[in-house]
């Protein structure tokens, strides 16, 4: 995380979150229901996607995992405009690998071996945009009414931003109305994910769960 306090300098408050503050500011910012879903999460994983959706679909800013490292600290890349900014990832099923980034912008067609979809990290989003609030209100109403055990994935994670996105890119095209979001294709120019830490080993990693 200390490799992000250079923003300040740029004219970044730069905050972090545990559980306590986080119920705080839902509290304070959403609605109830948003608070209870948050105290349903069993997860800290799931907790963390639930309230970037509420932080950010409250306030807006630049959300990035504390997993992750400024590089060049290109950040000025991500606000050329007022688009929400998104990270497009790509599974090679076979190899059951991500795909790097260099390799599936270059594919004109999607292949039926890979699965393409939008990460949850990291954000950048101007206050009330509506692909973040409708996450929110989606991964809310699926937290609410479960009974039984839930996939974190798709719950709070990146197929539910996926999904949600998926329906807005094409209720606009429809509409005929330009994108009001774009994806992150120089992401490795701001940061990265540091994958060697100690708990992606055990289950404070949510991929640990069976």
């Amino acid at each position: 995380m200390d490799s992000w306090s250079a923003l300040r300098e740029e004219g970044f408050d730069i905050l972090t979150f545990n559980d306590l503050s986080a119920a705080a500011y839902i509290e304070k910012t959403c609605a109830p229901r948003h608070l209870e879903a948050f105290r349903r999460c069993h997860h800290p994983a799931m907790r963390s996607d639930l309230f970037r959706l509420c932080y950010l679909s409250s306030s807006g800013g630049f959300y990035v995992d504390a997993d992750d490292a400024m590089t060049e600290g290109n950040w000025r890349l991500l606000y050329g405009n007022d688009r929400l900014k998104l990270q497009p990832l790509s599974f090679d099923i076979p190899r059951q690998s991500l795909v790097a980034v260099a390799g599936f912008w270059r594919f004109d067609q999607p292949r039926p071996d890979r699965l393409y979809y939008v990460n949850n990290n990291p954000l950048v989003a101007p206050p009330g945009h509506p692909v973040l609030r409708r996450a929110l209100e989606r991964a809310t109403a699926a937290l609410l009414a479960a009974t039984g055990p839930i996939d974190i994935q798709a719950t709070t994670g990146p197929g539910n931003l996926t999904v949600v996105l998926a329906e807005h890119a094409r209720e606009r095209a429809l509409a005929g109305l330009p994108p009001d979001y774009e994806m992150m294709r120089e992401w490795d120019q701001v940061g990265r994910t540091r994958w060697e830490l100690s708990y992606r080993g055990d289950k404070r990693d949510w991929r640990q769960l069976e």
